[in-house]
């Protein structure tokens, strides 16, 4: 079976996040924001039938978003990928709503991004399928910019793809975006669902992604002020930003593992002590120390403590040692164990050092003994 032309970033176990493109554009919409997402997602961005590199037969007249679909879902299975978070623009959003009422299994969350449950009726899509049919691409390119962007603002790149896409492939799009209306079945999304909105969007305006919000039980409404229909190409940091927190980005998921591996009293310490001064500082740990590197499944948690101990006995960092003696004992580390670490230490890291690290390991194993009895 032919498949959608796709691009895949980030690491292989990561969870999948799947990107869908708006009618016109390729994959490359999501140039500024997929590399960022791929740092804690396996991100996979795909190509409409017949625009980017994917086969223009792959769509036929007359197709329907629901077709649409099933290429997406096809990927995902010849990827291996069972359930995974999702976000699209207009006609990719558009898919993302299919996929949550029909196949709600399949995803674990979705976002809307400058799209809509219905794009204001059949009629001026059947127009505009017809145009393309009839005359091509070239001369509705000539407009994109005022369609996609605000005054002054282009990515010539997108608009290149929208010359250069099949016009049968892009008219049988048109036909999709013609037959869908899933007003009345919104209620029925149970996935987390947030909804992004162009303010300047004259193709789907913010009226459009509040209707999906007013209608689907616990939808986030995003408005972007400054963006048109193509947010992610013309405001990308905002786009990012809203991903993150929707998708249980790396500062929230890092405060949750940073709790479980140093304890909830430590952490409340710490974030009684923050000031405006170190308010960042706190905010970097969480998002980088704890929310990409201790939250990669590559080491286990055990693993990790092993490694973090030897380092902070070669760099002398006692204070720290001790709360990661106490980290390493929630991971599962015995005191045993920990000991042969600290071993491990004196032959690389010198006697002195690892001298140091036993005395105040033994220390807090001891005041673990004694809260323990």
């Amino acid at each position: 079976m032919t498949l959608l032309n796709h691009r895949a970033e980030g690491p292989a176990a990561a969870p999948p996040l799947l990107l869908g493109p708006s009618l016109g554009t390729s994959y490359a919409l999501w140039d500024k924001v997929a590399p960022e997402l791929s740092i804690t997602h396996r991100v996979v961005r795909w190509d409409l039938p017949g625009h980017g590199g994917s086969a223009a037969d792959l769509i036929k007249a007359g197709a329907t978003v629901g077709d649409l679909a099933g290429l997406v879902l096809a990927l995902a299975d010849s990827l291996g990928i069972e359930q995974f978070a999702y976000a699209g623009v207009s006609l990719g959003g558009a898919v993302g709503l299919h996929l949550a009422v029909h196949h709600p299994q399949r995803l674990s969350s979705l976002a809307v991004i400058c799209s809509s449950a219905h794009f204001n009726g059949a009629k001026p899509w059947e127009e505009r399928a017809a145009l393309v049919r009839r005359e091509g691409l070239a001369g509705l390119a000539e407009s994109a910019d005022s369609r996609w962007f605000t005054a002054g603002f282009t990515v010539p790149g997108l608009v290149e793809d929208h010359r250069r896409a099949d016009p049968e492939a892009y008219a049988a799009c048109c036909d999709a975006l013609a037959a869908f209306d899933l007003r009345e079945r919104l209620g029925a999304i149970a996935v987390p669902t947030l909804l992004v909105a162009g303010r300047e969007d004259p193709a789907t305006p913010p009226a459009h992604l509040r209707e999906i919000a007013d209608a689907v039980p616990g939808a986030a409404l995003v408005e972007i002020p400054g963006a048109s229909h193509l947010a992610p190409a013309q405001c990308p940091e905002a786009v990012l930003t809203a991903l993150r927190a929707h998708l249980g980005g790396p500062a929230g998921r890092g405060m949750e593992v940073r709790r479980e591996v140093l304890g909830d009293a430590h952490v409340d310490r710490a974030q009684a002590r923050q000031t405006p001064f170190t308010a960042r500082f706190q905010d970097f740990i969480s998002r980088y120390a704890w929310g990409e590197i201790w939250t990669d499944p590559t080491l286990s948690r055990r693993e990790r403590s092993m490694i973090t101990l030897t380092a902070l006995v070669a760099h002398g960092h006692y204070d720290e040692l001790a709360m990661h003696v106490r980290a390493a004992r929630r991971n599962g580390l015995t005191p045993e164990e920990i000991g042969a670490v600290l071993l491990q230490t004196a032959v690389y890291c010198g006697v002195p050092a690892a001298n140091s690290a036993f005395a105040t390991a033994q220390r807090v194993l001891a005041e673990e003994d004694g809260a323990g009895g």
